[in-house]
């Protein structure tokens, strides 16, 4: 019943992008310049172009930053500069986002974490801490879940564990309308392919519909020190389910924020940058 809700929602999805997928509203008319990056590129990882973009001083401890679905690395805009203080940043474009290339091959969590460790090989990189929102926390828990040995900790934000954790009622939340109609002019604007959105949109779908999918005994195994951090308002995770994944997660610290939901790294961004970095120094 709920993977059949989830599939109702995608349809909707799906249709509201196709609309606005030439909109061209981009995050970058209202955010704040990203700094210089100290090196950015396209790294050939796996079957695909990779995008990534690097900052602060390499000699600090790593930080990977991934983006929610839909979205792109200059979605952490504004943490960048704040995590670059004392991180070497790298922030990335995911397997068919924003400006990494795509294959034929269908997109999954598992495929887009053996993405992000290779491209973390290909920059010599061997242990990390990562920061992920929604779709780049799933990407977070797989790593921890199937390679733990290269994680320092994990930050996951509006991540679930399988499709129960969705609000039913998500395809119809205004905000969460908004945010994808911005993010389907982004890839308008910054995708190697932009004509290539409904293939793209298509292949991602198919992933939603069926993952994630850990099971209880997966979670319960994680070994890396795990914050699980959302919004009381969220558009899109049931904070009962936030609950439920920090319960499973033996070294694990969960902070729900108050007047907030999918997005405050945009709208608390203070707040959310402070809960980040005190976990991070611990």
């Amino acid at each position: 019943m709920q993977r059949m809700g989830k599939r109702t929602i995608l349809v909707s999805v799906l249709v509201l992008l196709v609309t606005v997928l030439f909109s061209a509203v981009s995050v970058a008319q209202d955010a704040p310049a990203l700094p210089e990056a100290v090196q950015s590129g396209m790294a050939p990882v796996n079957d695909i172009q990779m995008y990534y973009a690097t900052y602060g001083d390499p000699a600090n401890p790593a930080l990977v930053l991934l983006h929610g679905g839909l979205g792109n690395a200059d979605y952490f805009v504004n943490q960048i500069p704040a995590f670059s203080e004392n991180y070497y940043v790298i922030a990335a474009d995911s397997r068919g986002h924003g400006r990494t290339t795509m294959s034929d091959q269908q997109i999954g969590y598992a495929l887009m974490a053996s993405d992000v460790l290779a491209l973390m090989d290909y920059l010599k990189i061997d242990t990390f801490s990562l920061v992920g929102w929604s779709d780049g926390g799933i990407i977070g828990l797989d790593i921890a879940i199937n390679h733990p040995e290269r994680l320092i900790k994990l930050v996951a934000y509006a991540a679930n564990y399988n499709p129960s954790g969705l609000m039913p009622d998500v395809g119809t939340n205004e905000r969460f309308n908004k945010y994808i109609e911005m993010a389907a002019g982004d890839y308008a604007l910054l995708s190697p392919n932009p004509d290539n959105f409904e293939t793209f949109l298509n292949n991602i779908s198919n992933m939603w519909a069926t993952e994630p999918n850990y099971s209880q005994d997966q979670m319960k195994a994680i070994p890396v020190p795990t914050l699980f951090i959302d919004g009381l308002e969220e558009e899109a995770i049931s904070p009962a389910h936030d609950l439920e994944m920090a319960a499973l997660v033996p070294n694990s610290t969960l902070i729900l924020m108050s007047g907030i939901g999918h997005f405050a790294m945009w709208d608390k961004t203070e707040e959310f940058n402070h809960y980040v970095l005190d976990y991070l120094a611990r």
